[in-house]
């Protein structure tokens, strides 16, 4: 990536588990016109080649697979030993428009290619403003002296994949702000005890984690192992929620940390988080915004002041993305202009409190709309969540001639632990309101989430569907 950025061209992210279908759609979407893959990956590709004309350049990474580069293919390590910087082409230097281009995770559609300024993500997401002021920097000379005000450079572990922005904005924080950047022996799976290990091998300062599925297996590992963690001060979530039960269970082990739970998506950056502290209290789906993050009306026609009892949603000023890559009307919907500036509005439902918190409702696209009354996936699934033998849980609307829709949780349990359908509505009816409670509940041996975490809710959906 940071090959490509200096010699002005565009790279983008793809989901290594992706088959050959799924392929297909990205790299034809993005135009792509060059292809950087391991051999591993070389028998996929070779069935959609004829299929993407746009295709120029071919550059195989070795592994040991075993598979034989392609036609047409050049070996990386010997294309970068062909050439001598010395009298090699000169590139123009980089400037602030050059794009970033992050492909959204597609769990509930078809991904999507959120072409971004360099300088606007930079600002918005990777490092661009002060970690506690949120004053943006505007020189190089205020990034070095960033740098340079932590008497020793933090280790960062990076654990989600790199082809995820959140994990791509926290490597990239690290870096532009002089820190080590430690990434785990094994990424292409969580290992919980090798993670613990290289925490206590590396000294790591901060972790980055996504949700409860990549968390709790890692407490789990904590709680039941012998790892000294004594360097560790802050772990930082994005892209899923953590439940109060694993954020309780985590500070019950590393009681001197911050955990840091943040809201962002690839359309606006960064744009709140929540800080828990072992003496505190531990909650989840209330944050306090950063600069520019705002609650706009369900009409998209004026801005929400603190203390609005409406439901709206969670927009983004500012530094925001140019629009999606050749989706003109979807682009003319997620960055709609009100009042003459230009929001990012992605598509979470929020409400701004008077206290200036907001609370996060959940995405649109997973809402359930049973018997008239909007459900949001995301707070049921937090109250089944707690369940002691509830491992994992997805919830999605299944068609329902009396309601519309009904709500369906598709749940994991723990290994050895027991629950009925009773169990876990009982539960969550201590925690949210009796119509928003789910009409079935589908035990499965696993519940499928993305590489870095996320729901899968086409999956999901899948499932609980007939046909």
């Amino acid at each position: 990536m940071l090959g490509a950025f200096r010699s002005r061209v565009a790279p983008f992210n793809v989901n290594y588990r992706y088959v050959e279908d799924e392929l297909l759609y990205l790299l034809d979407n993005a135009g792509c016109r060059a292809l950087v893959y391991h051999d591993t990956f070389a028998p996929t590709l070779a069935a959609l080649l004829d299929r993407l004309p746009a295709l120029e350049v071919l550059i195989q990474v070795a592994d040991d697979s075993g598979h034989d580069l392609l036609p047409g293919a050049v070996q990386y390590e010997a294309a970068l030993a062909s050439v001598d910087p010395a009298t090699g082409p000169a590139t123009p230097a980089p400037t602030p428009d050059d794009l970033y281009v992050l492909y959204t995770g597609g769990t509930t559609g078809m991904p999507k290619g959120v072409l971004w300024r360099q300088h606007d993500i930079y600002m918005s997401a990777m490092g661009g403003r002060n970690i506690l002021t949120r004053e943006a920097v505007t020189n190089y000379d205020d990034v070095a002296a960033a740098a340079a005000a932590f008497a020793e450079p933090m280790r960062f572990l990076v654990l989600p994949p790199l082809m995820h922005g959140a994990a791509q904005w926290a490597s990239f924080i690290g870096l532009n702000n002089g820190h080590t950047l430690v990434l785990p022996p094994n990424t292409r799976r969580l290992d919980p005890a090798e993670t613990w290990e290289t925490v206590e091998r590396e000294r790591c300062s901060t972790l980055t984690v996504v949700g409860d599925a990549i968390a709790r297996p890692l407490v789990e590992e904590l709680e039941g192992g012998s790892y000294d963690t004594s360097s560790l001060f802050s772990v930082g979530n994005g892209g899923a929620p953590l439940t109060p039960t694993i954020k309780e269970r985590l500070l019950a082990q590393l009681p001197n940390i911050a955990l840091s739970d943040s809201v962002g998506s690839s359309e606006t950056g960064a744009q709140m988080s929540h800080v828990s502290v072992a003496s505190g209290e531990v909650s989840t789906g209330r944050f306090t915004p950063l600069p520019g993050t705002v609650v706009v009306s369900e009409e998209l026609d004026k801005v929400l002041a603190p203390g609005h009892d409406g439901i709206g949603w969670l927009a983004q000023e500012g530094w925001v993305p140019l629009g999606y890559l050749g989706d003109a009307p979807k682009t003319a919907r997620t960055f709609p202009v009100i009042d003459g500036t230009r929001y990012s509005v992605p598509g979470d439902r929020a409400r701004h409190q008077e206290s200036g918190d907001i609370e996060l409702l959940g995405r649109d696209s997973v809402t359930i709309n049973s018997g008239g009354e909007k459900i949001f996936a995301e707070e049921v699934e937090r109250a089944i969540a707690g369940h002691p033998a509830v491992h994992d849980v997805v919830v999605v609307g299944r068609p329902s001639e009396r309601w519309g829709q009904e709500v369906v949780a598709l749940v994991e349990l723990s290994p050895g632990a027991a629950a009925t359908a009773g169990d876990i509505v009982a539960h969550a009816g201590g925690h949210i309101a009796r119509y928003k409670l789910p009409k079935d509940v589908v035990f499965l041996p696993a519940i499928q989430r993305s590489p870095a975490g996320k729901a899968d809710y086409r999956w999901a959906k899948a499932q609980v569907t007939p046909g």
